[in-house]
């Protein structure tokens, strides 16, 4: 048994109480966040913008999603703090990288599935596929049908995504079509058209591209955004970094 005075017990007891705070219930919480833990190696990792944190985000199954990572790069993947992965690529979507995608990541994934290049019951079979795999949505590009759409949504029980790249996109039509969620990517239109429909639809949610800044992701929030889609920078990009400190003879940055 371990030996302390009363007088540095009774100190400690009074240390510990001005660190809590008494709720209903006699429930203690800590008053404020405590000090971050990071490993020494995993310092060096992506961080999503900390003015994404002021949107309201998304609630899907449960959990707040408020920033999305868009990559299918795994290494990105495992190695940001974002609430979730947009994983959509230029390609025909592929059962076998979604895969890959869903086993490698720890992060919800909301995976593509197609509508543009990919079209008709290709596409419904492929949101069906990636939800048997674990996905937490599945994105579809902004050609896809109302009707394509309308098997999608009858076929599957995750959120389907879909995707306004323009203002001549009839909203409404998406949404009765069965858009759990829509996703603007709209280049510098975009909070324009966020602001559109949230103006149509006050409480449907909202994911957007954020842009190459923050003046742009606040932008992009303010006229009504619940969840930003965040574009990481490359491997390339941030090895190139690294290499250029080892050619000089400094550390990894």
């Amino acid at each position: 048994m371990s030996r302390c005075s009363s007088a540095g017990w009774a100190d400690d007891a009074s240390a510990a109480a001005d660190r809590q705070v008494t709720t209903p219930g006699d429930v203690h919480v800590a008053p404020q966040m405590p000090t971050p833990i990071d490993g020494t190696l995993r310092q060096f990792a992506l961080r999503v913008p900390d003015v994404i944190d002021a949107c309201s985000g998304i609630m899907v199954f449960g959990k707040r999603i408020k920033s999305l990572v868009f990559s299918t790069d795994l290494s990105i993947i495992r190695n940001v703090n974002a609430d979730a992965v947009f994983a959509v690529y230029p390609f025909t979507p592929q059962p076998i990288i979604t895969q890959a995608l869903l086993m490698a990541s720890d992060l919800p994934v909301f995976v593509g599935v197609g509508g543009g290049l990919t079209t008709g019951k290709r596409v419904v079979n492929l949101a069906m596929y990636a939800e048997m795999q674990g996905a937490t949505g599945v994105v579809v590009n902004a050609p896809t049908p109302g009707r394509i759409l309308n098997r999608i949504r009858s076929s599957v029980d995750v959120p389907v995504v879909v995707t306004v790249a323009n203002s001549d996109t009839n909203y409404r039509h998406r949404v009765e079509d069965g858009a759990a969620i829509l996703n603007v990517a709209a280049g510098a239109q975009t909070p324009e058209i966020v602001a559109e429909i949230r103006e149509r639809f006050p409480d449907y949610p909202i994911i957007a591209t954020g842009g190459a800044d923050e003046q742009s992701i606040r932008a992009t929030i303010r006229a009504g955004a619940n969840a930003i889609v965040w574009t990481p920078p490359t491997s390339g990009e941030l090895f190139r970094d690294v290499m250029k400190n080892y050619r000089e003879g400094k550390p990894h940055p």
